[in-house]
């Protein structure tokens, strides 16, 4: 069972879709250029395989429990499937700054059909924030980023997509346990082959859980006798979506985070996620609210600048963990968090984001990688993630420099750092 039900690049291919939740303009058909016989025969052989490694996992998959017919029934013209084959092998190069990421998915159109969505469902969603003591503004949030309130979540055959993905060996450990899982799911009744679609990676319904998030916590809140994500209802996916916030500590009532306002002086190197306190200390530090009260106190919370020392700053607490369960992406939790405070009528962060930084390219993310460790500060390998690791090199190396130690990697510390390395 894995702790993150979601696609990663299943939400950001939705969020990247823009604002609206209207249907994209589709593009003309363009012809094919003809492969090259060399790269055709390959592509004929790899199918041929294909069979070869159905055949061995149907093995695998009924010593699991999969019944024969089961197996044969969801399998029954699947193949490779080159799109998502395309989708798997892509590593994007760039990446958004968080402030266009969140003007995407906290659009004014996404509020504005979120408040239509929760008043549509209130009912529904008023049992749901009942039962399992998740606020409902939350699961709507979701269901908005996931699926753009059931617009689109995907119409790729679940079993196709990840056999591919198992096939294809870059994942074949994970897709293979989803590909059980899923071919469970079918053998249950929940759901026919034909209507479990999803995303390029296995990503199912209305809100996108992974098949083995999927079984863990989905649940049947109509009473009809089937976990049905799918459903032009969305009541059992939202039941599930809280269902396993719920699971993970979901605190109804209480934010997931609130901006703050940080004072003259404040120690940056204590604004990290993994380091949390009593809001009393924070209190005691000079750290307010951002309209100059109190911070709420609703139990330990961190200090995070995801823009650094030049954007807004927030206190968050245990909620974020809990979003961050979901989708491990900083960005995600805030803008889940952020959605679901404006459907519920709160207003947009008061501080400015500093429009002017742009984000570094996977390329020059390496690249600050390695002139950090030339010069002694380790960032624990060169992978162009910005992890832990590379946070406090950069802290590191801001501090020596008498630099504010925000660890935050901007085009900006990536200039002054090739300065420094000569």
């Amino acid at each position: 069972m894995t702790s993150r039900p979601l696609s990663l690049i299943a939400s950001a291919l939705l969020i990247s879709a823009g604002a609206s939740c209207a249907a994209p303009q589709a593009e003309a058909p363009k012809a094919a250029a003809p492969k090259p016989v060399a790269e055709t025969q390959v592509a004929q052989l790899s199918y041929a395989n294909f069979g070869q490694w159905r055949d061995a996992f149907r093995v695998r998959a009924m010593n699991a429990g999969v019944r024969a017919g089961v197996f044969d029934q969801a399998f029954a013209g699947v193949g490779v499937n080159d799109r998502v084959v395309e989708l798997d092998g892509r590593q994007p190069e760039f990446t958004r700054a968080i402030w266009e990421y969140l003007d995407s998915a906290v659009s004014k159109s996404r509020i504005d059909n979120g408040r239509e969505k929760a008043a549509q469902h209130r009912q529904t969603l008023s049992a749901i924030e009942t039962t399992y003591g998740v606020d409902a503004e939350v699961v709507v949030a979701i269901w908005g980023l996931e699926s753009a309130y059931g617009f689109n979540y995907g119409s790729i055959p679940v079993i196709e997509s990840l056999a591919t993905l198992a096939y294809d060996g870059r994942r074949q450990k994970f897709a293979e346990e989803q590909l059980i899982s899923a071919l469970k799911i079918i053998q249950s009744g929940d759901v026919t082959p034909s209507r479990m679609v999803g995303s390029w990676a296995g990503a199912m319904g209305h809100t996108q859980f992974i098949p083995t998030s999927y079984d863990s916590y989905a649940v049947d809140f109509t009473g009809d006798g089937r976990r049905d994500v799918w459903s032009d209802d969305p009541s059992d996916a939202l039941a599930s979506t809280a269902n396993y916030l719920s699971r993970f500590g979901w605190e109804l009532g209480a934010p997931w985070g609130v901006e703050v306002r940080l004072p003259a002086g404040f120690d940056y190197a204590s604004a990290d996620q993994s380091i949390r306190r009593p809001v009393a200390d924070w209190r005691a530090a000079g750290v307010t609210a951002v309209n100059g009260g109190a911070v709420p106190d609703h139990g330990e919370a961190a200090i995070l600048l995801p823009a650094g020392a030049n954007g807004p700053a927030f206190a968050v607490y245990k909620n974020f963990r809990v979003i961050k369960r979901y989708n491990n992406a900083t960005s995600y939790a805030m803008a889940v968090g952020h959605l679901g405070d404006r459907i519920r009528g709160d207003g947009p962060f008061a501080a400015p984001w500093p429009r002017d930084d742009r984000p570094l390219s996977r390329t020059e993310k390496k690249e600050m990688q390695g002139l950090l460790t030339r010069l002694g500060f380790s960032t624990g390998g060169v992978d162009g993630i910005i992890g832990p690791n590379s946070r406090k090199a950069i802290r590191n190396f801001q501090r020596a420099r008498g630099l504010t130690p925000d660890g935050y990697a901007s085009d900006k510390f990536l200039a002054t750092l090739r300065a420094a390395a000569g």
